[in-house]
């Protein structure tokens, strides 16, 4: 096996033009850990976001800096530890966004994060699910604690989050979904299951006579006070902000009457990637992909994430034929041993 891999990233902040190839000695898992071959890496808006600065606090001037939360590939060896998975697997990770390391041939998961990847999609398309699947599951379920028969807005039903959300809103027996997007996404929205749709683009969303049980806000350009005229007695509002929910915020939500803020901070997991891919497998939810880039292009693909309008997911291939894989069947995987 090569001693060396080929990884993407940066060390310095600044524009997508930042970002260089770098070649870099292939990691070696510990005994919780697995490597990952990576077939490809699904880009999200944190990847830009720390290579612009906006939290380099929690890089801290380690230097080079690969992005890259979203993987999926084959794993080549396993630590000592590893029971669950085996040489040969085909598997989704999502990567704590400090750590990362998914623009590259290689990448370490710790075997927390890890999950067989859905047998119906390739490896590619398994790439642009993990991170905002997670966020919009954990969201629903966990935060708003989402229940059969309620009246639930999506706000950014087009993005990587949102288009998640929508189809997971209606796996978990929402009534009704109301999409918000631009009117050029609409027959996506709907495509996804949204019962109606909102074009931001034509229409005041804070102005309609509709009324929620759950708002989701994935792109958090309206406060808590702005959304709470469109709750429900006792409805909630959940964001993707990580300081929406800080303490004089709640404090004052409580104040103001029995409707809720929250916020959602996606945490990484291999069992809720477990229900992802069995949902996925269902036919219940499907990623949606704009475009995949070759890695080598990973400087357009980020400018074009900047951009702000892309359709569901950038994906960004690794290895070409690996990603087009699609796994045999999970559970054979699991009887083949």
């Amino acid at each position: 096996m090569q001693q060396t891999m080929k990884a993407i990233g940066f060390q310095e902040y600044g524009s997508a033009d930042v970002l260089q190839e770098f070649q870099l000695p292939i990691p070696q898992p510990a005994e919780n850990e697995v490597l990952i071959r990576v077939a490809a890496v699904g880009i999200n808006p944190a990847d830009w976001m720390f290579r612009k600065g906006d939290f380099r606090f929690f890089i801290r001037g380690k230097f080079p800096f690969i992005p890259g939360a979203d993987v999926a590939g084959e794993i080549i060896q396993a630590g000592n530890q590893v029971r669950q998975f085996q040489q040969g697997d085909l598997v989704y990770a999502m990567l704590p966004t400090t750590r990362a390391g998914g623009y590259a041939e290689y990448v370490i998961a710790k075997v927390n994060e890890v999950a067989l990847t859905p047998r119906s999609i390739s490896l590619m398309e398994a790439a642009a699910v993990p991170l905002t699947a997670l966020t919009a599951l954990q969201a629903l379920r966990d935060r708003a604690e989402i229940k059969a028969g309620m009246r639930v807005l999506i706000n950014g039903a087009s993005g990587g989050v949102g288009s998640f959300a929508v189809q997971i809103a209606k796996a978990m027996g929402a009534a009704h979904i109301t999409g918000v997007a631009s009117g050029g996404n609409e027959e996506l929205v709907r495509s996804l299951g949204a019962d109606a749709f909102m074009d931001y683009t034509r229409t005041n969303v804070l102005q309609t006579d509709a009324r929620f049980d759950v708002i989701f806000d994935t792109i958090w350009n309206h406060t808590f006070w702005q959304w709470k005229k469109l709750l429900n007695a006792n409805g909630i509002v959940v964001s993707v902000n990580p300081i929406a929910e800080n303490p004089i915020n709640t404090l004052r939500a409580r104040l103001s009457g029995s409707q809720r803020l929250k916020s959602v901070l996606v945490k990484a997991s291999g069992t809720d990637l477990n229900v992802v891919r069995d949902w996925i497998d269902e036919g219940k939810i499907r990623p949606v992909i704009d475009q995949p880039y070759p890695l080598t292009q990973a400087v357009d693909a980020q400018k074009y994430s900047e951009s702000k309008h892309v359709r569901g997911k950038l994906v960004l291939v690794v290895d070409e034929e690996l990603a087009s894989q699609r796994p045999m069947d999970a559970f054979q995987q699991i009887e083949a041993r």
